[in-house]
């Protein structure tokens, strides 16, 4: 397998003078040149490919499969993109082609990642409710078809082929990437396709459930307005959300408000000049975005940029005000916009055929993950509500009033105080960052006296996610 190296680098989230614009330039300035027709060329493995019959595969490549499709077409479409990807990587040097059209390279990956993701969730489905023992039985017999490891093999040999981290690396220290891109790397085609399978290793691996490794994939690509993932709506609004998601799943709640509000900002600031199918299809995935941020802001209240507060109250008004106030009342309402708003989760097995029961809903678990740190955190607004009432109180009487026992507030309060704890994320990799805390509101508990003070790092945070919000327009 080929093994994609990972480099460390800077992820920067805001916009400055040294970002990787000249990339970007040649990458798209890449893509729109026109060389002329096809040549014939032989694939490597003595099949030769003509001119016409390569192109209508390249043209089918980037073409969504039929949501319907049944188990043939699925089967069909997957040897359909090894043979593709077996000639594009393992002929004898790089493959002399162009980009059929401009965002090809981007709609080819993104198609290949839904339908084995599509397929994932179908098998899986299938094997679960077990209605049809002949389509089981075609499923026993091709575990390899869209296997999670071929998936990943494609992505990290298009990324290794192109040198694609060592070209956004040396972008990043002003040099020219032409030096470390090697033969492969400087062709549009390997370019475009190892750029956009970075982005295709963050969706993967958020549907696998890694969301550190998720993120791990981005540090040699800056997230700010002049990436290259930027020049191209789908892609763009793909890598915010699915950084987004990772940072809520690792509980880093602050950050993935700021994630959120930028692609979201940046939809409602462009809806009106951008017409076209694309961008009606991402308009329409911001719902689920919005549900996303509801559930951020109810775990970590935050001040939102006003446009994206007012269309929350819209769409999510009544459910956002109940995760607020907390409560057992408000389990309901996570669950139910987590469910709305997550991606489809994949496991990275295949399913269990002969015990259905033992095939899990990798959705159904990651919400129950999640659902755990909600409960541990649901009682947070209502003792919030009365500790700002006083600057010293006594725990018994801290009990009373939010009916419970005193050892039992005392966790409460441990882990209130520790959920007010987040990694904020200031430079570098997006993994890295500094601890702060998230909350107007600080207390200490001495002799069973809950001392109470207000929290300067709270309002810091407030004026830093405002500040980086601004920065990126």
């Amino acid at each position: 397998m080929m093994a994609a190296q990972m480099n460390g680098g800077a992820a920067r989230m805001h916009d400055d003078d040294s970002d990787d614009e000249g990339l970007a330039t040649t990458l798209v300035e890449a893509m729109q040149e026109d060389d002329g027709d096809y040549d014939d060329v032989a694939d490597g493995t003595g099949v030769q490919v003509t001119g016409d019959d390569l192109q209508a595969r390249l043209a089918a490549a980037a073409t969504p499969l039929d949501f319907a499709a049944g188990l043939p077409a699925r089967f069909t479409s997957y040897d359909n993109y090894c043979s593709l990807f077996h000639f594009i990587l393992n002929s004898d040097g790089p493959v002399d082609l162009e980009l059929p059209t401009v965002y090809w390279a981007w709609d080819v990956i993104d198609e290949f990642i839904y339908q084995f993701n599509s397929f994932c969730t179908y098998r899986q489905k299938a094997a679960r409710t077990g209605e049809n023992p002949e389509e089981i039985q075609v499923l026993r017999e091709n575990p390899q078809a869209w296997g999670c490891y071929s998936v990943l093999n494609v992505l990290y040999s298009l990324i290794q082929r192109s040198q694609m981290n060592e070209q956004l690396a040396a972008i990043k220290a002003n040099k020219d990437p032409n030096t470390v891109a090697g033969e492969y790397g400087q062709r549009p085609l390997y370019r475009m396709l190892g750029y956009f399978s970075i982005i295709g290793l963050l969706r993967v691996h958020c549907l696998l459930g890694d969301f550190t490794l998720a993120l791990k994939t981005l540090d040699d690509i800056e997230l700010n307005k002049k990436a290259v993932f930027a020049k191209v709506m789908a892609a763009h609004f793909t890598t915010y959300y699915y950084v987004g998601f990772s940072y809520m799943m690792l509980r880093r709640y602050a950050d993935a408000i700021r994630t959120f509000s930028h692609i979201l900002v940046y939809v409602s600031r462009t809806k009106g000049f951008q017409k076209n199918s694309q961008f009606d299809s991402i308009t329409k995935e911001n719902d689920r975005m919005y549900a996303l941020i509801a559930i951020c802001v109810a775990l970590c209240p935050v001040r939102l940029d006003d446009t994206i507060h007012t269309t929350l109250r819209e769409k999510y008004g009544e459910e956002f005000a109940l995760m607020q106030r907390g409560g057992p009342e408000a389990l309901p309402v996570f669950e139910k916009l987590f469910l709305q708003a997550c991606p489809k989760f994949i496991s990275p097995n295949p399913p269990d055929f002969e015990n259905p029961e033992n095939n899990v809903d990798p959705s159904e678990h990651h919400l129950k993950v999640f659902m755990q740190d909600v409960k541990n955190t649901i009682s947070a607004p209502i003792l919030k509500s009365y500790l700002k009432l006083y600057t010293t109180m006594d725990l018994n009487k801290l009990a009373k009033f939010v009916e419970t026992d005193p050892e039992a507030l005392r966790k409460q309060l441990i882990v209130y105080k520790q959920k007010n704890r987040q990694l904020r994320w200031t430079e570098g990799s997006l993994l890295d960052g500094e601890m702060t805390h998230t909350s107007d509101l600080d207390f200490a508990l001495q002799d069973d006296i809950v001392h109470v003070s207000e929290a300067k790092v709270g309002r810091r945070l407030v004026d830093w996610y405002l500040r980086n919000l601004q920065r990126a327009y």
